[in-house]
């Protein structure tokens, strides 16, 4: 099963919208949002079932016994991310970094290290397979969340062609761990100044994985200045822009009523032209 990964560097770009596309069009029952920090490709999609849900472990919190500790204050002075509330002390969980220096100074043992529940990992099966999770707020764990969003769509395949996983926006950890294992990126980008900065930022931090490229403009006809400026770096960097979506205001109220983009026919047949010529270089 070949795996097409959808990333868009800067958010607001239509990455969403068009992984949700490409699901429509290829008719495929294997897909993934591992932007786990806001999740929302979920809510394009009906089911009639409610989703397996298990925890996610992150990683380790401090916890203070109160009934051992000795109000000495070790842990406060020690602690460079302001996480210990005083009188009585207690750990604030957002802001715990796990490092565990509090427990190393604490005099009296009153201080130990517990697994905390970081995030909620989601499978929906209803003859489809859609994994996705929910990042706890204040956690710092989203790439290894993303690789469990990751191993549990490669455990449930059915038999299909392809996955396609719609990524987080940015170049940090979930990004990272997305585009590890993949066979193909589609980067979609908008001819605007941080849109153009973006994609090239991620492009560079593929030049580690060596995935093979492809880039998407959508709203091309904003700034056609921009959009052309895109198609000459990709050409001088030997990444092929497969296709360019004009504007269009019809998009943002269809999403806003849970409809498919593809029933606004002045750029479905650019989005199906996109999407060809995606899968030719993906299969």
């Amino acid at each position: 099963m070949k795996q097409l990964l959808i990333l868009s560097g800067k958010g607001g770009t239509g990455k969403t919208t068009i992984a949700t596309s490409f699901i429509e069009l290829s008719k495929t029952n294997v897909y993934a949002d591992c932007d786990v920090d806001a999740p929302n490709l979920h809510l394009m999609f009906d089911y009639h079932v409610e989703p397996k849900q298990s925890d996610f472990v992150g990683m380790d919190k401090a916890y203070i016994n109160e009934e051992l500790c000795i109000n000495c204050g070790k842990c406060v002075d020690y602690c460079r991310f302001n996480a210990i509330e005083e009188k009585p002390y207690k750990v604030i969980p957002s802001a715990c970094e796990g490092c565990g220096v509090c427990e190393l100074v604490c005099p009296v043992g009153a201080i130990t290290m517990v697994s905390d529940i970081a995030g909620d990992l989601l499978l929906y099966d209803d003859n489809r397979y859609f994994s996705t999770a929910k990042l706890k707020m204040g956690s710092g764990t989203s790439g290894k969340l993303v690789t469990e969003v990751k191993k549990q769509l490669s455990n449930n395949t059915y038999d299909e062609e392809i996955a396609i996983i719609d990524g987080s926006p940015g170049i940090g950890c979930p990004v990272i761990a997305s585009i590890s294992g993949v066979d193909l990126i589609l980067i979609v980008t908008e001819p605007s100044l941080s849109g153009i900065s973006d994609m090239k930022r991620i492009i560079e931090t593929n030049k580690f994985f060596k995935v093979p490229t492809v880039v998407c403009i959508n709203k091309a006809d904003i700034n056609d200045e921009n959009t052309n400026e895109i198609k000459k770096y990709c050409t001088e960097i030997g990444v092929k822009v497969v296709g360019e979506i004009p504007f269009n205001k019809k998009v943002s109220q269809l999403l806003n009523e849970g409809k498919s983009i593809l029933n606004v026919k002045e750029i479905s047949n650019n989005i199906t032209n996109v999407y060809i010529k995606t899968m030719e270089e993906l299969l």
